[in-house]
């Protein structure tokens, strides 16, 4: 009971944080009073206008990219993280290199990237999940290096081998730093999201913004598909926590924002 109650609680929060922003969008654009900055109410007609038709395919497409990225990114840095947290060798080898490469910003590779794999979908979920991996490798791989060696000394005296270390131990201890890397993750792959649909694609919400915005100057279908993005991210945000809670009960407190 008391769970829900915080539930509802954030909720209600959420709602109220909405209605401010709305609010402060209002106000601003009757200050301002020019069509680059239209009131909330012609956007959200825009919006409900474009939904089941151009907006509702870009917003899919878009989903689509930035789910298959985040995936992708998962499957392939969480067990490397894992890996490089329980063995110390390997983290002393491999240390130098993500030292080397993580603040590099990725977004640099996007022409090489495009250049290499072509311009459909596959490079651009290439280059998302490029980005994300680096972030989900160093959340779960200092994660799996803060397991108490007591609690790993335990487990082996009863004749747990690597497999069975790596199961029960620091797959789990593991996940609540997963679900941050992913929820970290979202923000920068719809963001990410945007530069990629810029370039030699005629769907998703990045070209939709942009084509509105510069090409037709049509605002409110602009802020429109700013609406839509942001939905998408928050939507997803929103799933994850309810993965969270499912999946790792113990964190509740954690992960809800």
């Amino acid at each position: 009971m008391k769970s829900m109650n915080a539930d509802r609680g954030s909720w209600r929060a959420r709602i109220a944080a909405i209605a401010v922003l709305l609010a402060l969008w209002q106000g601003l654009a009757m200050v301002i009073q020019r069509p680059v900055l239209p009131p909330p109410t012609e956007v959200l007609w825009a919006f409900f206008t474009e939904v089941p038709h151009t907006l509702g395919q870009h917003f899919v497409v878009s989903l689509a990219r930035v789910v298959v990225s985040i995936v992708l990114a998962v499957l392939t840095a969480a067990p490397m993280g894992i890996i490089l947290g329980q063995s110390r060798r390997l983290d002393r080898i491999f240390s130098p290199v993500l030292y080397v490469l993580y603040p590099v910003p990725k977004v640099v590779l996007v022409p090489v990237v495009l250049l290499l794999l072509g311009v459909d979908d596959l490079s651009k979920v290439v280059i998302i999940a490029l980005i994300l991996y680096f972030q989900v490798l160093v959340l779960v791989r200092d994660a799996a290096r803060a397991i108490r060696p007591e609690l790993i000394l335990s487990v082996r005296s009863l004749g747990a081998g690597r497999r069975a270390l790596f199961r029960f131990v620091y797959l789990p201890a593991s996940i609540p730093a997963i679900l941050t890397a992913i929820r970290q993750s979202i923000g920068t792959a719809v963001a990410v999201l945007y530069v990629a649909e810029l370039f030699a694609t005629q769907y998703g919400l990045g070209y939709y913004i942009y084509l509105q915005g510069n090409t037709f100057f049509d605002y409110p279908r602009m802020y429109a598909g700013v609406l839509a993005m942001s939905l998408l991210g928050f939507g997803l945000y929103v799933l994850v926590d309810a993965l969270a809670r499912r999946i790792a009960p113990w964190q509740r407190t954690y992960v809800n924002v």
